[in-house]
């Protein structure tokens, strides 16, 4: 049983500056470059980087040929890393992962990445829906506040709303500190 880690759109635009700014990008960023490294050292045939490329300009942030479209510093892929482009919130959906994943015998996956109310979520979702075995790193993604009507509801509690409900019946949702932990324990 082979086990893959699929960062999904730590890209530019969620950073300061960019054009959909998250909350604590960063922090998020910086943990997910700990998981990157485990696998960078234990298991380097199966790193897929997920790029979301805008299909519209009406989607007003990754746009094609721009800064904040690319992979941020923190986790940028090596030369021997696989880049997945997607234009949808599942990383799945018409792109390629699915068929590299099954080409290298994965049945497990690690989830980290941006946003945790939209594509990790989405991502999450389709993996255990295909068939996966899903760990998702909850520190090692990030979201932003969202509103509805008069309602305002702040990053953190989307952030954890989302997690916990993927909790037990989609993920298994741990911190990147545990995570590492039970790497190190079992290697």
């Amino acid at each position: 049983m082979s086990t893959a880690l699929i960062i999904v759109d730590i890209q530019n635009d969620y950073f300061p500056n960019g054009k959909m700014e998250l909350s604590n990008p960063e922090k998020a960023a910086a943990n997910a470059a700990k998981v990157l490294e485990y696998f960078r050292k234990n298991n380097k045939d199966n790193i897929f980087h997920v790029q979301h490329i805008a299909s519209h300009p009406s989607l007003g942030f990754f746009l094609p040929d721009t800064e904040g479209v690319k992979i941020h510093d923190a986790v940028s892929p090596l030369e021997n890393e696989c880049i997945i482009e997607k234009n949808f919130a599942n990383s799945f959906l018409k792109t390629k992962l699915e068929s590299k994943l099954k080409e290298n015998g994965v049945t497990k996956l690690v989830v980290v990445g941006m946003m945790t109310h939209m594509c990790i979520d989405a991502t999450v979702r389709a993996a255990v829906d295909l068939g996966y075995e899903t760990t998702l790193v909850e520190d090692a993604c990030a979201t932003k506040e969202l509103a509805y009507q008069d309602k305002v509801v702040p990053a953190e509690q989307v952030h954890y709303a989302f997690v916990s409900a993927l909790n037990g019946m989609y993920a298994n949702v741990i911190s990147t500190e545990d995570f590492l932990q039970q790497k190190a324990n079992t290697n």
